[in-house]
């Protein structure tokens, strides 16, 4: 019997990126991602679906309240944003000068894009 493996999909958001919200209640609305969750196809971004938490008081938060925190959003509701020219753009792969594999903005005349 063959051993069953999952493959996880290459994404086109790094963590570090500034990406722009294309639906939801966030629409319109840009940060840096926080964290990327690969399994579940989600990102964490900063200022973006935040969630509140309403906590009971214990030891470490005596006063109990509610907090609030972002929580994780679908890639495909992410856009990349472009550095150069600060708009939102798609992804394509391609070798650089020393033949190793880098983002490239289709937007911006094959610009590459660094992490960030």
């Amino acid at each position: 019997m063959k051993a069953t493996t999952t493959k996880t999909a290459k994404l086109h958001i790094r963590t570090g990126d500034t990406v722009k919200v294309l639906t939801g209640a966030d629409r319109g609305k840009t940060g840096k991602v926080q964290q990327i969750l690969r399994d579940e196809q989600k990102a964490i971004v900063e200022g973006v679906n935040m969630k509140h938490k309403h906590q009971k008081p214990n030891a470490q938060n005596p006063e109990g309240g509610i907090t609030h925190k972002e929580a994780p959003i679908h890639i495909s509701n992410l856009m990349v944003v472009d550095p150069a020219t600060g708009q939102a753009t798609r992804i394509g792969r391609k070798l650089n000068d020393q033949g190793k594999l880098q983002r490239y903005s289709k937007k911006n005349n094959g610009q590459f894009i660094t992490n960030g």
